[in-house]
């Protein structure tokens, strides 16, 4: 099985499992999981801490799967992209 291109992310978009497992409700497994199979993590080491791609994770909870892709490609501008940064309150930009 082949994993998706990973999502680039920015420093300002990038958090940590904690947090993603209480935005979530989901648990630290089910997270890797969702990193792994849509690649909206990066972990550049063993033992090193996953960094999760907030935007991302938000589009894979809401079944966002175009903005999703679109996001992998580097398209900020869309609109299905933008409106997940509004809702975070994040700038695609930064």
């Amino acid at each position: 099985m082949s994993h998706p291109f990973p999502i680039l992310m920015r420093r300002s978009e990038v958090i940590d499992m904690a947090e993603a497992v209480r935005r979530t409700g989901r648990s630290s497994k089910t997270i890797t999981k969702y990193c792994r199979d849509y690649g909206i993590g990066r972990q550049i080491g063993s033992g090193v801490p996953i960094e999760i791609s907030a935007p991302a994770l938000e589009m894979v909870m809401h079944g966002l799967w175009d903005a999703l892709e679109l996001l992998r490609e580097g398209n900020r501008s869309d609109s299905r992209v933008r409106r997940i940064y509004d809702h975070l309150g994040i700038s695609p930009f930064e």
